[in-house]
């Protein structure tokens, strides 16, 4: 029976096996596990450092265990196979590359990238304010408006207009050209001051220029300047200067009327016509007015309402003129829209008190809240006067209350009419507390006012007051005792 006997140092194999290279390597070191070189007693090389570029950082711990004291006793045919081992692994570990798992490239690779990528959950985290630092703790600057543009920065003025948008159309400007034409010798022409700034006006600049010269008083200057307009190819044609040049002559009764008026009309603009009008009801002139007029609504000419409610207020003046007044009236009454200033809507008020209209006056008055307005304390006072002449004295109250309500300053024709008022209705503490109001208000009594007032204290039979009130008129200027006198008469009599 064949067997193996093993001495330190010493191996026996049985006869008639041959052995290869690769088996005695297994049979001297089967009983010994792997150890690293720096172990070896006697190297057969020195240590060398390792080579420039490799990243030991990245090489996977050795979990090998430390040598014993049994491992460092090796023949020396044990450690030249172990050597010879160790070389062959280095070289099939160079061979083969190192594989990493995903977690561990991406925890690598985040070093490189900065910022770790946070878990799902909670990402945005609320960080504290900074401590306010005191040298930037200053008021909070509001932009600059666009008006002080020129007053705090000129530059940027400049760069944003040039200087003709700023002059052709500033009213400084034009009125200053009107001042200095007015002081021109009757010999000279106006285009001494407008040849100068011709390159700055443009088309409408003189328009204002002409109604100031008509301010003045001097309408032959503005039609110099029209006709100096008409020579400006960049000037004309211009219905503006055409209607400012119209209304001043025909205000001046300058204006030549043709005998076909029909045939200039059907020629004009609307807003010539307009002027026209304008200029005729200024100038007193009605009949041409109304003739114009007459012959733009028989071209279906609409004109502005506001044209109608001027004429309407020139008209109801003139006792003799009003069936004039009511044919306009019922005119504006067949539009379908009609678009009416709070300044039209109080004087065709006034002149339908005046001609008796009250249904008009309500009308007016309540189309003019149902158009979403706020009516002012003139049309209160129309509205109350219109149903006290009525007789309407409770009515004519509630719009007193409605007044007061809406906090409406109330003027001396307001202060009058209510007086008048609860005269009617002969409340006298409420008189008397509307007549405190009024001088209270720093307005001084009319005449009217003191004799209502004492009308209603003769009423009542308190003659002290009916004194108190002649002597306080008196004071003012009006005297009253004429209304005092039958009364003392008549006690005196008893």
């Amino acid at each position: 029976m064949a067997c193996t006997v093993s001495f330190p140092g010493v191996h026996f194999v049985p006869s008639g096996r041959i052995l290869c290279r690769h088996d005695r390597f297994i049979l001297a070191a089967h009983s010994n596990r792997r150890r690293s070189t720096k172990n070896i007693k006697h190297p057969r090389r020195p240590k060398q450092p390792p080579e420039f570029g490799v990243n030991l950082f990245l090489k996977k711990p050795s979990t090998a265990p430390e040598p014993t004291q049994e491992d460092t006793d090796f023949d020396e045919g044990s450690i030249v196979a172990y050597e010879e081992e160790e070389e062959e692994e280095e070289e099939e570990n160079e061979n083969t590359n190192v594989l990493w798992e995903s977690a561990e490239i991406e925890a690598i690779s985040s070093l490189f990238q900065g910022r770790i990528p946070q878990k799902p959950g909670k990402l945005e985290r609320k960080r504290p304010l900074p401590l306010p630092v005191p040298y930037k703790l200053r008021p909070l600057g509001l932009p600059t408006p666009k008006r002080l543009v020129k007053l705090t920065a000129p530059a940027v003025a400049t760069s944003r207009a040039s200087m003709v948008k700023k002059v052709y159309k500033s009213p400084s400007f034009l009125v200053g050209l009107a001042r200095a034409i007015s002081k021109l010798d009757p010999d000279k022409d106006v285009s001494v001051v407008l040849g100068k700034w011709v390159q700055f006006l443009r088309k409408g600049s003189l328009s204002m220029t002409i109604r100031e010269l008509g301010h003045m008083g001097f309408p032959e200057r503005a039609l110099q300047t029209f006709n100096w307009a008409q020579k400006q190819p960049h000037l004309y044609p211009d219905d503006w200067i055409l209607a400012s040049t119209v209304e001043i002559l025909a205000r001046n009764h300058d204006l030549k009327i043709p005998f076909n008026i029909e045939k200039f009309t059907a020629l004009a603009s609307r807003g010539v016509l307009e002027a026209m009008i304008n200029g005729f009801i200024k100038g007193g002139n009605l009949k041409l007015a109304l003739e114009v007029l007459s012959v733009a609504r028989r071209d279906n000419r609409k004109l502005d309402p506001s044209i109608y409610a001027k004429l309407i207020l020139e008209l109801g003046k003139k006792p003799d003129r009003h069936n004039h007044v009511e044919a306009l009236l019922d005119e504006l009454g067949e539009r379908d829209e009609l678009n009416l200033s709070q300044q039209d809507c109080t004087a065709i008020m006034k002149v339908c008190n005046k001609i008796g209209k009250f249904e008009l006056v309500e009308s007016l008055f309540n189309w003019f809240i149902q158009s979403g307005s706020e009516p002012s304390v003139v049309m209160f006072t129309c509205l109350v006067h219109s149903r006290y002449t009525q007789k309407k004295y409770r009515e004519a109250l509630a719009v007193v209350w409605e007044m007061e309500a809406s906090n409406c300053l109330f003027d001396l024709s307001a202060y009058r009419v209510v007086i008048k008022l609860f005269v009617a209705l002969n409340d006298l503490p409420r008189a008397v507390r509307y007549f405190s109001k009024l001088k209270e208000a720093g307005i001084s009594p009319t005449y009217g006012i003191y004799k209502d007032l004492l009308g209603i204290y003769m009423a009542s039979g308190r003659m002290a007051k009916c004194r108190d009130i002649c002597k306080e008129a008196e004071e003012a200027g009006f005297k009253l005792d004429k209304y005092l006198a039958p009364h003392d008469l008549m006690n005196q009599k008893q």
